[in-house]
């Protein structure tokens, strides 16, 4: 037992001799492989500043810049892995490395399809002009302003002050409107009035009290008036003019505005705006019980 035990020690020595004897005569290529790592990493911090600067003078997204900063890091940091790994004579696990990191990303990938296809939306969505920074859109029943845009989602403030926060992948899929594309917005108002107008008063008065209320409407002609349709209760239109604004909230402004003109205007002038109401006709012959009883009668 002895014995055995003696040639086990000697063996573990000598293996440990062998392990000494490779770290000294490796230890300049050690050396110089933690120096070319460490100025790599130092490298890449100013790398990345100085692509974060040049990006600040385009006009793609914060987020976008970010991200092109960070990759320009990461490149500088893996080409000095791959010299640290040749100055260490590591060829040979660098490929075994890199045989695994395929077999991994290919797991990984499988895994978070759900992230990696938000990730490359935001990307897409950084480099599109159809949306930005500041803007008012619409996508998946959700309205407001654009004030933020990354790689997992984009955050909408809606006019009520809360935010929304859309997964890039579903903007990109679904239809946006956008209501900062043009310089002007629409606005409708709906209405209706009782059967006893006159109806070429009732649009001339229409039009001149939104025309008198909104300083960007310059004539009369810019404003379109339809009557739709003989309805149940009344004979109903249609108003629509433009506002110099590109914000959803300040079109439900001018359209609150509007309806609160063309109501004192209706006063001021006795049209009605009839409310849904219900005749009932009854028969001549149709006899109404009185409620009291024969007896209480004689």
């Amino acid at each position: 037992m002895d014995k055995k035990f003696s040639e086990a020690w000697s063996k573990m020595m000598e293996k440990l001799n062998d392990w000494f004897d490779a770290l000294i005569l490796n230890l300049p290529n050690i050396i110089i492989a933690v120096i070319v790592f460490s100025v790599s990493l130092f490298i890449s911090r100013y790398i990345s500043k100085g692509v974060a600067k040049l990006l600040e003078k385009t006009k793609l997204q914060a987020s976008m810049k970010s991200l092109l900063s960070k990759i320009a890091s990461i490149v500088i940091v893996l080409m000095g892995l791959f010299l640290v790994l040749g100055i260490l004579n590591l060829s040979k696990a660098l490929n075994t490395v890199l045989a695994g990191a395929g077999v991994v990303g290919l797991a990984v990938g499988l895994a978070l399809q759900g992230a990696l296809a938000n990730t490359y939306s935001g990307i897409v969505l950084s480099y599109i002009k159809h949306i930005k920074f500041g803007d008012w859109i619409e996508s998946n029943g959700f309205e407001g302003e654009v004030i933020d845009l990354d790689l997992r989602s984009v955050t909408l403030k809606q006019p009520d002050n809360n935010l929304v926060f859309l997964p890039n992948k579903l903007v990109v899929e679904n239809p946006i409107k956008n209501y900062s594309t043009t310089a002007q917005s629409r606005v409708i108002l709906e209405c209706g009035v009782g059967y006893e107008s006159d109806l070429e008063f009732v649009r001339n008065l229409v039009k001149k009290t939104i025309l008198e209320n909104f300083e960007s409407i310059e004539q009369k002609e810019d404003i379109i008036f339809l009557y739709e349709e003989f309805g149940d209760s009344s004979i109903n239109f249609e108003t629509r003019f433009w506002i110099k604004s590109t914000s959803a909230l300040e079109v439900a402004r001018a359209k609150t505005d509007a309806m609160i003109a063309v109501k004192k205007a209706f006063d001021q002038n006795d049209i009605n705006i009839p409310f849904p109401i219900r005749t009932l006709d009854f028969p001549q012959k149709l006899k109404i019980a009185s409620g009291k009883n024969e007896k209480d009668e004689e």
